[in-house]
């Protein structure tokens, strides 16, 4: 990887506050997190959380959605909350910047037209990442996962419309482990999470009968649970 030269220009931030924005997806049957190549130093060519500075004028979740907007069109975006405050001094080379994350979730189905500096990553499998940025990843999966277990926050990662198999499928990639089908239908519609709507799938090619096609009865987040009922296994 080239590695930024002691000559190289280096933009001293103009802004004492930057938000970033933690964008998690499950593609291809793995959890992602959104990055883009960072192009000038520090931390050149390596891959960093979408986000920028705080203008005097704004609120924080008024400047991440603007800066979403430039990556990913927010309206994909079926989920937003503010993450994490990282005040760390020295956490950007150039000057005193503080850090706020927030939590991005975008359905599974859904394509965003990325710039061509923009890919999703899996998050078992992270490249360099610039300053703190991988805390701040670490910090948006467990809070993910956490919630998964006593929110309806699925919702914001499932289609409009899906069969038991392929929510089953969708929460192991997110939550890291496989989950039994029985156990995921039994817990999510004993709380009213998920409900069946009136369509089945096409069959497979193996035949077989039809599968009920599901969605999530609400799609804003709310508390179903004070107890976490989804647990990795022993």
């Amino acid at each position: 990887m080239p590695v930024a030269k002691k000559s190289d220009p280096v933009n001293i931030p103009s802004y004492p506050h930057e938000v970033l924005a933690v964008v998690l997806s499950v593609r291809d049957g793995n959890l992602c997190v959104l990055l883009w190549r960072r192009g000038q130093s520090p931390f050149r060519y390596r891959w960093a959380l979408p986000g920028g500075g705080v203008q005097p004028t704004e609120r924080l979740r008024e400047a991440i959605t603007g800066h979403l907007a430039a990556k990913v069109d927010v309206r994909d975006v079926a989920h937003l909350e503010q993450l994490a405050t990282h005040s760390a001094i020295d956490r950007d080379p150039r000057a005193r910047v503080l850090a706020t994350a927030y939590l991005g979730l975008v359905p599974s189905d859904v394509q965003p037209n990325l710039p061509a500096d923009t890919a999703w990553h899996r998050v078992d499998e992270l490249p360099p990442t610039a300053f703190d940025h991988h805390y701040f990843i670490d910090a948006a999966v467990g809070r993910l996962r956490a919630k998964l277990s006593y929110t309806n926050i699925g919702f914001a990662l499932a289609p409009a419309e899906f069969t038991i198999a392929e929510l089953r499928d969708l929460f192991s990639a997110a939550l890291g482990y496989e989950l039994g089908a029985t156990n995921l239908t039994r817990v999510l519609t004993r709380r009213q999470v998920i409900g069946p709507t009136e369509r089945t799938a096409r069959p497979g090619q193996s035949g077989g009968r039809p599968a009920a096609v599901y969605k999530f009865v609400a799609r804003e987040l709310t508390v179903t649970d004070p107890f976490a009922v989804l647990r990795p296994p022993r």
